[in-house]
């Protein structure tokens, strides 16, 4: 049986960061992966700045655009905002690449990936028991970093919690007169589906577009996505390939750390309320949990309650508070329109911000509000 000091379940980058991070304090540490790397994953594939320089290594080869300009639509509206910055705002990356490239830097540090397995059953008594596809695997610590769905989570207790919305993405290719006309600029379209937006991601050589509906409702995704393809002119498509997922976008109710087991990412529900960007997010809580058990390897106990006081300090409140800006700006769109035209702009530029790591979402964010409208019913 093999026996590792950490397993991560879960090759994307919030458990290839976690291993990475783990690995420096001179611990054996395993990735689990059920499928075979390099692998696709459903994603619109928008890191954004403030999630690249969290990563402590250089990224370049496994970018295929990247844009300084961003753009903000409103459907049915001639509201629009543009912000730009000197650097970056979102890198477009393929998730199959830019996985594999964090990997390949874990395993630098000398962690172990094994491929193509999955975790069947879990006990813990101790040490953490995994029985895997592949056999069996004892661990000290394990790290949950296997998505929105997390088996890992599930079959180690946790129940759900998070609020969890609906997404459907397409990879496809248009004609070179549309992908040149798209290809200039990352945009957001909001209300192009209701309670959501439609975003457009030019590739290297094709378009990832989708919509993402923020509130659970009998909608047909596939319905608006086609509508949002004549917001964007695209009135042929070459090829096209279909990818529904399901974004967490609250943190789970019922802790990040219990018995030798740690939830990270996706599994632990770290997506942003506001804006579904999960990425940067995942890179930070894997960084997290990682550094945490690297500074207390012989007691799990210490080193979980340091990753949920780290989660604490800065992650948690930032998601709170984005969870307050998403019920206004999807749930009461007639008080968003009052702000977006009073605002918008400003409103975008703090945004930009945040999406560069520049500056965090206010902490007083009501009253500041209640401040410039006083008629605010909060």
């Amino acid at each position: 049986m093999n026996s590792f000091d950490v397993v991560v379940v879960g090759a994307g980058p919030s458990g290839a960061m976690a291993a990475y991070e783990a690995a420096a304090g001179n611990l054996s540490v395993c990735i689990l992966e059920k499928k075979v790397l390099p692998r696709y994953k459903t994603c619109g594939g928008g890191l954004v700045y403030r999630g690249k320089r969290k990563l402590p290594f250089e990224i370049s080869e496994a970018v295929s655009k990247t844009y300084n300009d961003l753009a903000v639509y409103f459907d049915h509206s001639p509201i629009s905002f543009t912000t730009s910055r000197d650097k970056p705002i979102i890198s477009m990356v393929m998730r199959d690449t830019f996985d594999h490239l964090l990997v390949n830097k874990a395993k630098e540090r000398g962690v172990v990936v094994m491929e193509d397995s999955c975790v069947l059953e879990i006990e813990s008594k101790g040490e953490i028991l995994l029985k895997t596809s592949n056999g069996n695997i004892s661990t000290r610590f394990l790290i949950a970093a296997d998505g929105a769905y997390s088996p890992t989570a599930k079959l180690f207790g946790w129940k759900e919690t998070r609020k969890l919305i609906p997404a459907l993405e397409y990879e496809i290719i248009v004609s070179e007169a549309d992908f040149n006309r798209l290809s200039n600029e990352v945009r957001f379209d909001v209300d192009a589906i209701p309670y959501g937006y439609g975003w457009c991601f030019p590739k290297e050589n094709h378009l990832s577009v989708g919509v993402g509906c923020f509130k659970h409702n009998n909608i047909s995704l596939k319905e608006y996505y086609r509508k949002y393809l004549k917001t964007l002119g695209i009135n042929e498509i070459l090829r096209e390939e279909a990818h529904g997922f399901q974004i967490p976008i609250s943190p789970r109710t019922d802790g990040f750390y219990r018995n030798g087991a740690f939830l990270i990412g996706d599994a632990a529900g770290f997506a942003d309320p506001l804006t579904a960007e999960g990425i940067s997010n995942a890179i930070y809580s894997g960084q997290m949990a990682g550094r945490a058990i690297a500074q207390h390897p012989q007691d799990p106990y210490k080193a979980g309650g340091q990753y949920e006081q780290l989660l604490n300090e800065d992650l948690l409140h930032e998601l709170k508070i984005s969870g307050f800006l998403s019920k206004i700006f999807y749930e009461n769109p007639r008080l968003r329109n009052l702000l977006v035209d009073r605002y918008g702009q400003r409103g975008c530029e703090i945004l930009t911000d945040i999406f560069m790591g520049d500056r965090k979402f206010p902490k007083d964010i009501r009253k500041k509000l209640k401040e410039k409208i006083p008629f605010l019913p909060f």
